[in-house]
C-alpha cells in the first residue's frame, strides 16, 4: 500500500491550495483518512480527518479555513486550504487506516509529505 500526496506549493497569504493524497496497491478497506502537518521545530499536528461515511474533525487552528472530502471509488482524500496563514506553512502530511488484501485489521500508513509555503 503507497500514499501518494501533490498539491503543495508557494503561494501568497489569504491565498488557496488545494492537497491530495491517493492511496493504491491491494487494499480492502480504509476507514479515516487525514491530513497532519509538520513546520520546522514542532511536533506534528492533526489538521483534518474523515471517516469513510465523511464525518470530519478539524484541528481548532483550520476551522471555517481548510476543508477535507474523500472519493472512495479513487481512495483518495482532498484537503482543500483557503484563506492561508504564513503560521500555516509547514509539510503536510497525509495518513490513511487501511486493510490490506490478506489483512484481518487496520494498519496506519502514511505519504510522502508536500511542502506548502505561505509568504509573501
Amino acid at each position: 500500500v503507497q500514499l501518494q500526496a501533490s498539491g503543495g506549493g508557494l503561494v501568497q497569504p489569504g491565498g488557496s491550495l488545494r492537497l491530495s493524497c491517493a492511496a493504491s496497491g491491494s487494499i480492502l478497506n480504509i476507514n479515516v483518512m487525514g491530513w497532519y502537518r509538520q513546520a520546522p521545530g514542532k511536533q506534528r499536528e492533526l489538521v483534518a480527518a474523515i471517516t469513510r461515511d465523511d464525518s470530519t474533525n478539524y484541528a481548532d487552528s483550520v476551522k471555517g479555513r481548510f476543508a477535507i472530502s474523500r472519493d472512495n471509488a479513487k481512495n483518495t482524500v482532498y484537503l482543500q486550504l483557503d484563506s492561508l496563514k504564513p503560521e500555516d506553512t509547514a509539510i503536510y502530511y497525509c495518513n490513511a487506516d487501511v486493510i490490506p488484501f490478506g489483512s484481518s485489521g487496520y494498519q496506519g500508513y502514511w505519504g510522502q509529505g508536500t511542502q506548502v509555503t505561505v509568504s509573501s
